[in-house]
């Protein structure tokens, strides 16, 4: 018997309830047309008619998992555990992949780096922005230190193996804590798509945004803590950005 030959790339969909969204997200991943890839949709059982969307679409799909989950982390878990791809990414539902991007992608992964940062386009605060590459060194004092997790971020599996998969204690923030316990006094090879190729679109919303400033300054700071940071750096930065937090409450 053959043995069925690995996927260079496996992207997975985590969704939960987002008939509005799901179907844009599903086309743009499916039209990518590249043998390469590997598609898993995970849902957290959806009852607003988002599973329904999802069937129709089916043979498009290389892998549905339906089933309940404690939050967007744990079902992210799912899907790294059912993948088979040498590298893994997330375009979670709402986000979009662009035309194209995935042969940009595998021309980018086939040289063989460890991590792979992607320039994305983000909406939030009434605005967008494009987001290219990464600063290590600002990860130490600030997490916005890359382009983002989903459609923006891409590993081998097998440093899954190596650092463990998303903390699901963090709900707002855990691919923080990942990026922490990967990055920081590690050799990782880690390289960047090109600036003028947006490869992901990430869209405003979500969970992230339904939690207060305080709730994820809350978050970051145990990240940290649990991350074995200086302690007072830690304060230090919790109280620049508790004072920036107060700062624009006041001025908007």
């Amino acid at each position: 018997m053959t043995k069925k030959k690995q996927k260079l790339l496996t992207i997975v969909t985590v969704v939960k309830n987002d008939v509005q969204n799901i179907r844009k997200t599903i086309r743009s991943v499916i039209t990518q047309k590249n043998n390469n890839l590997e598609y898993i949709i995970v849902d957290g059982k959806s009852k607003d008619g988002t599973l329904k969307i999802i069937s129709n679409y089916k043979k498009y799909l290389d892998k549905i998992i339906i089933g309940k989950d404690s939050g967007i982390y744990h079902a992210m878990n799912k899907g790294i555990k059912n993948s088979s791809g040498k590298y893994i990414g997330f375009c979670n539902s709402g986000d979009l992949l662009t035309r194209h991007s995935v042969n940009i992608l595998m021309k980018c992964l086939n040289k063989n780096p460890d991590v792979l940062f992607a320039t994305v386009k983000r909406h939030y605060l009434g605005k967008s922005i494009v987001k290219h590459s990464y600063n290590l060194k600002r990860l130490k004092y600030n997490f916005d230190f890359a382009t983002s997790h989903s459609t923006g971020f891409y590993i081998k599996k097998s440093f899954h193996k190596i650092i463990g998969l998303y903390d699901t204690r963090f709900k707002c923030s855990s691919d923080y804590d990942f990026y922490y316990r990967l990055l920081i006094n590690r050799n990782v090879v880690i390289k960047s798509t090109p600036k003028n190729k947006i490869i992901g679109i990430v869209q405003k919303g979500g969970f992230y945004s339904t939690l207060t400033p305080l709730e994820h300054l809350a978050e970051e700071s145990k990240i940290r803590i649990k991350n074995k940071q200086n302690l007072i750096f830690i304060i230090i930065i919790y109280i620049n950005t508790l004072v920036k937090i107060l700062l624009k409450k006041i001025f908007t």
